[in-house]
């Protein structure tokens, strides 16, 4: 089970979620664990597309599409041995069709705010019937567009820090009382929202909400948010996790086990490296522990 919150957060948490994974199914393929399609990456920002695709293949992923802007495919390529990384192409319903051919979409990691990548953006948000998780550059196209996010039907998991969330919704900063911002947020837009940060708020629109109580000042490094991204398309692509848990919705929270294996895989670091020296990579190398300790036996 999840490490438990401080007193007073308990008063305001409806329950931690359950961070058990159960076996996975032993007549299984690669597509029920989930075909992920990542869009992400921009000149100067090739480190984020790869964390993003290397976490999502380390929390189980069957298979991982990794579209980037074409002038720097080459380097995304080399980057990327069991990510499928590919340049983008000039035709949107290209693109839109290799997204709908997924499982699950993550959009927006180290993309950039051209008006190009942001119309595209905008586009796929109206057109993918296909759970997105949005994060990062794909949180800043929808300032100003919010309508095009409330008229989604498929789920979107939202996923900013508190600049992003201030640019979003015009908030001032510091956010004074993150866990109603969270639960406004996303019982007025029907998404999960994600407000990272110190003890993460993962909220759903029916007013459930979780903080997070793992993770330590050596995650507050650029890149841990691309690894939290990945790691939470993965765990919403992967079909056995979505069946077996108890009846109802549980999207919400595998998003908030998500966040907590982040945290938990922070912590490792942090004991192992020291919190000066960790990096986000450092992160992924330490889910294979998180993840199997996790993992019921039977």
């Amino acid at each position: 089970m999840l490490p438990l919150a401080t007193a007073a957060q308990m008063k305001e948490v409806m329950h931690q979620p359950d961070s058990r994974l159960p076996r996975r199914p032993r007549n299984a393929h690669k597509g029920d664990f989930g075909k992920i399609f990542i869009l992400a990456g921009s000149e100067g920002y090739t480190g984020a597309p790869v964390l993003a695709a290397r976490a999502a293949l380390r929390t189980g992923a069957g298979l991982v599409y990794l579209g980037v802007p074409r002038d720097i495919y080459p380097i995304i390529a080399a980057k990327c041995d069991e990510a499928m990384p590919f340049p983008l192409p000039e035709d949107y319903s290209a693109i839109l069709e290799k997204a709908r051919g997924c499982d699950v979409a993550l959009i927006g990691p180290g993309l950039g705010r051209a008006a190009e990548t942001e119309e595209l953006v905008l586009s796929l948000l109206a057109d993918l019937d296909i759970p997105i998780v949005l994060d990062a550059d794909g949180i800043n196209a929808l300032a100003g567009h919010i309508d095009v996010l409330d008229r989604r039907a498929a789920l979107t998991v939202l996923t900013p820090h508190e600049g992003e969330f201030s640019r979003l919704t015009g908030c001032a900063l510091p956010i004074k009382d993150r866990l109603s911002a969270a639960r406004d947020f996303a019982r007025d837009h029907g998404c999960i929202l994600v407000l990272k940060g110190a003890g993460t708020v993962t909220a759903a629109p029916d007013g459930s909400a979780w903080i997070n109580a793992t993770g330590n000042p050596g995650m507050a490094k650029g890149g841990s948010g691309d690894v939290l991204a990945g790691m939470t398309a993965a765990l919403l692509g992967q079909k056995h996790l979505r069946k077996e848990r108890r009846e109802g919705d549980n999207t919400a929270e595998l998003a908030a086990a998500a966040v907590c294996f982040h945290g938990l895989a922070g912590d490792l670091c942090a004991r192992n490296l020291g919190e000066y020296a960790m990096l986000p990579s450092d992160l992924i190398e330490a889910l294979p522990q998180v993840l199997r300790e996790r993992t019921e036996e039977s």
